[in-house]
């Protein structure tokens, strides 16, 4: 593990109003580096920014500082922010005539536009100076694409106490503080929940709680409405890194993780996760998860990616630059890697979200689980579209098919129809309704099904215009009537229709 000294946050203040003096802001990088170099830092080349960054501006020397973390001149440095106060309290180091930061800060911008600051190790902003590509076991890395993705997908309505586990450089307790009056933070590393106060104190956000320790030891019986974590969820054979591996084997720590949440959620709270978990020979990958949902808790549960088990292997091992040692050492990790899937009886590993949410209906033995596949673009933030989610599942859940056709319905924003048939036919072969919002879904429907969502508006009852598609189709309106709940209930379930539900 590091054991190199971190800065103390006393005096972030300072520094922070120095950053933004200077422009040190997501916009700020943007407008000096420009679309090409900005993109290539996510790829982690450094080349275009260091050429972008060759003025003695402020900005230009904060930018080679923190991000590209390259020496700069004493008196650059000293013109762009109080230096003698950042020696002291250990952001950057003085040797002779040159600056050198001691951490990696990085501009980001908050989901309404706040300047924030992640601070990590050197060289470990995900998509920054150096990549990941660390094999130290206590790097604390920064913001990647998982980070965001877990930011994106999290409901952000207002609560009183929210909790994240595995805080990492403290991303997720950072969005956490804008709408949680109480925030918890976790890590079984001790030198995440330094870099977690650093990333807050920087950012200008309101301290945390912060614990060590794995998963919810550190909280004892406390309990939450939110609950959020970017475990080390990476399937792997042993622990050497504490920021992906998670220690137990297979998948065990993100089923641990998600089991033991339905005692920790408060009626209605929600809880975000990203997992990994074994595709196993002669079983569904659906069931296992399933398995790990908690009694009394709704489940929401993405599968994004599959990776075959090399695939796999080879991505992590990138990750901890062993492709970059010697070709014997890397056979035999790979080795190892093959030898745990093979015992294990794994074919596959998926990637994917877990939302959970405790209620009523569930603990009284009717929960909504639904577990799906969906590797296609979404919308982010999706947070509102996970809340809603629920919402339409608890209208599902108290609704017959009586009552679903007596129902008023909507249909939602920025739904359209696609046609599909051979040119000049006189009828498509099948009509698609595809979302334009959330999670951009497609599917297929009937004539009756284009025609009862075009007309829904919320006037008329379901029953009503299922009637009136009937006389239009000369068909049967009892058979209609007797055929077309199902196809509802997956309109709704899937977001193309909105319940119009009652006031109050």
């Amino acid at each position: 593990m590091s054991t190199t000294s971190l800065p103390v946050p006393d005096r972030s203040p300072r520094l922070r109003e120095a950053l933004l003096a200077a422009a040190f802001t997501a916009d700020g990088l943007l407008d000096l580096l420009g679309a090409p170099a900005y993109a290539a830092l996510a790829r982690s080349e450094t080349v275009p920014a260091l050429r972008a960054t060759r003025g003695d501006s402020p900005l230009d020397t904060l930018v080679r500082l923190f991000l590209l973390q390259h020496p700069v001149p004493y008196e650059r440095a000293r013109a762009a922010f109080p230096l003698a106060e950042c020696v002291e309290d250990g952001w950057v180091t003085h040797v002779g005539d040159e600056v050198r930061a001691t951490v990696d800060v990085r501009p980001y911008s908050g989901p309404e536009g706040q300047d924030w600051y992640i601070v990590s190790d050197l060289g470990c902003a995900v998509g920054g100076a150096g990549g990941i590509g660390s094999r130290e076991e206590g790097v604390v890395l920064g913001v990647g694409g998982a980070s965001t993705t877990l930011a994106g997908i999290t409901v952000r309505t207002p609560v009183a106490s929210a909790l994240d586990i595995g805080t990492g450089s403290g991303i997720q307790a950072l969005h956490a503080s804008q709408h949680a009056t109480r925030v918890t933070a976790t890590d079984l590393n001790p030198r995440a929940l330094d870099f977690t106060r650093l990333t807050l104190a920087l950012s200008g956000a309101a301290p945390a709680e912060l614990h060590q320790g794995s998963l919810y030891e550190p909280v004892g019986a406390e309990t939450y409405d939110l609950i959020v974590s970017n475990p080390p969820f990476v399937i792997s054979p042993g622990a050497r890194l504490t920021y992906r591996d998670g220690g137990m084997g297979g998948d065990d720590l993100c089923r641990t993780l998600v089991q033991q949440t339905g005692d920790r959620l408060n009626e209605g709270g929600f809880a975000h996760f990203l997992a990994n978990w074994q595709h196993v020979e002669g079983e569904e990958w659906q069931n296992r998860l399933s398995s790990w949902v908690p009694h009394g808790c709704d489940a929401w549960i993405v599968q994004r990616e599959v990776q075959d088990v090399t695939q796999y292997a080879e991505l992590w091992l990138r990750d901890s630059g062993d492709h970059r040692t010697d070709p014997a050492e890397y056979a035999t990790r790979y080795d190892a890697w093959l030898d745990e899937f093979e015992a294990r009886k794994t074919k596959g590993v998926g990637f994917g979200w877990i939302t959970l949410r405790k209620s009523a209906a569930a603990a009284a033995g009717y929960p909504s689980i639904v577990i799906e596949e969906w590797p296609h673009a979404v919308e982010q933030p999706l947070g509102p579209a996970a809340e809603a989610h629920f919402v339409r599942q608890d209208y599902l859940r108290e609704q017959d098919d009586a009552a679903l056709l007596a129902g008023h319905f909507t249909l939602a924003a920025e739904v359209v129809q696609e046609q599909v048939g051979l040119p000049g036919a006189e009828d498509p072969e099948h009509v698609v309704l595809r979302q334009n919002r959330g999670m951009r879904r497609a599917t297929k429907v009937d004539a009756v099904g284009a025609g009862f969502a075009g007309v829904c508006d919320g006037t008329l009852p379901a029953g009503r215009i299922l009637d009136a598609i009937a006389q239009l189709m000369n068909e049967d309106p009892v058979l209609l009537r007797d055929r077309t709940p199902q196809a509802i209930r997956l309109l709704v379930e899937e977001g193309f229709l909105d319940p119009v539900l009652p006031v109050g």
